[in-house]
């Protein structure tokens, strides 16, 4: 699997060594050595995990600034309904909307009425033809990462369907340069997220070739001029609206209620989500149609690119869906031509970065060594090591990455053992042989030697 691009990054000068990150990331991606994180990229899947937990904030998300859009003729604001629940007093999308077209956007197209035209495509896809099951939602770029690295054999669960993000997009350069009458190649659409991995999904796309967003702009950078903007009024802003069925799909359980499936399982959280695909992956989950996975806890409501707490977020989107006008989704034409020219183009590929390398006598004998290194670990999983598990120290040490007394319990015997006969040489008869003065050089070398491995 090539490389890709990742959101989420380290700032090394804000990084103390300790280790909250190590213990919260679900695909054991990062490493403490010589008093800093390092993060294995192959592994990452930009959940923002480590960027939540970090009490130096040394972990950061990269997305683009608010001036991306002047790459453009044309900027158009795609809104995730997330931004609907982040401004306290603000109970309507309306003086969003309007805010959004004073910081300089063209028009603003909601990705709440992409979901709902995605909703429409995938109902239809599953009355229509047979999948695995239970059928797994592609709209969280971090889930879907996790399944390529931990979950492999699930893939084929995955729907076929981009993202609302991406559909909204397509849509709504489609739609701007014919109703404008201009190229599409002038129309630029932006993302306004509140997650690192939908940045990591636009550079580089899951299951497509190329992403229809243009860039990714993060809800936190422009919540200030947001709210400025909106403190000067705002006239009303005719585009065409979405409804509560796309807007609840910030919310967990939202998307499934969107599609009408029952038999349906919504889990946020990415060790929840993390325990539970396990459970799916052993067929120990039965009669389960569909399932949707949200790496942020409260889904995106908490996503680490927002400002508001999740669950203040998630009563205010309450709110917001109470006051919104409750109309049924009129299917125009566009939600028949989504069910084809909205299908992911490529297939998603595993990530084998966590499977050994080599032949199968070679993994054989790696696995071994693995498990051997791991039965004389204390078996403590106490990240003191740098490694998130004993597992994973031991994985480290089969590859050359670390060493048995990276472990600082191996790491005090080491010491305890060699200071015992530094004692027993000092009291010797024989203190003074030549013999017994090299060895206490060679020892205090060693335990030199000992303390730069740590």
């Amino acid at each position: 699997m090539s490389e890709y691009l990742h959101s989420v990054s380290l700032d090394r000068s804000k990084c103390t060594g300790c280790t909250t990150c190590l213990k919260r990331c679900p695909t054991e991606a990062i490493r403490i050595r010589h008093n800093s994180a390092s993060i294995i990229h192959e592994r990452c899947i930009d959940c923002g995990e480590c960027i939540k937990v970090c009490p130096h904030h040394a972990k950061v998300a990269l997305t683009d600034p608010i001036d991306v859009i002047k790459g453009f003729k044309y900027a158009i604001a795609l809104p995730a309904p997330t931004l609907y629940a982040q401004f306290q007093g603000v109970h309507k999308p309306e003086p969003i909307i309007a805010a959004l077209l004073r910081l300089g956007f063209d028009d603003v197209f909601e990705v709440a009425r992409a979901a709902e035209i995605v909703s429409y495509a995938i109902s239809k896809a599953l009355r229509e033809q047979d999948r695995p099951k239970p059928v797994i939602s592609s709209a969280c770029p971090a889930v879907l990462r996790l399944i390529q690295i931990h979950f492999p054999a699930l893939l084929d669960n995955v729907i076929d369907f981009i993202s609302p993000m991406e559909a909204a997009a397509k849509i709504a350069k489609e739609e701007y340069a014919r109703k404008h009458g201009v190229d599409i190649a002038e129309v630029g659409a932006f993302f306004i997220s509140p997650c690192a991995a939908k940045m990591t999904a636009v550079k580089s796309p899951i299951g497509q070739q190329k992403s229809y967003v243009d860039g990714v702009i993060a809800i936190k950078d422009v919540y200030k001029d947001m709210r400025a903007a909106m403190h000067k009024g705002f006239d009303p802003v005719e585009i065409e609206r979405a409804s509560t069925v796309g807007i609840k799909w910030a919310v967990p359980g939202g998307e499934a209620d969107a599609l009408g499936i029952k038999s349906s399982l919504c889990v946020d959280g990415i060790e929840n989500v993390k325990n539970v695909l396990e459970q799916i992956e052993n067929a120990r989950i039965r009669n389960l149609m569909y399932f949707e996975g949200l790496a942020c806890v409260n889904g995106c409501l908490g996503g680490p690119l927002t400002v508001e707490n999740s669950f203040v977020a998630k009563n205010r989107l309450r709110s917001v869906m109470s006051r919104t006008e409750q109309k049924s989704v009129q299917r125009t034409k566009i939600f028949e031509t989504a069910c084809e020219t909205l299908r992911m183009t490529e297939e998603i590929e595993p990530n084998n970065s966590m499977q050994l390398e080599g032949t199968m006598k070679e993994r054989i004998a790696m696995s071994e060594r693995i498990n051997e290194i791991e039965k004389s670990l204390p078996g403590l999983d106490c990240g003191s090591c740098g490694s998130p598990t004993c597992r994973a120290l031991a994985w480290d040490i089969a590859h050359g990455f670390a060493n048995e007394l990276n472990c600082i319990f191996k790491m005090n015997a080491r010491i305890n053992a060699l200071a015992a006969e530094m004692v027993t040489l000092g009291t010797s008869t024989r203190f003074n042989t030549l013999q017994d003065s090299a060895r206490l050089r060679e020892m205090r070398q060693e335990l030199r030697a000992d303390d730069d491995t740590v």
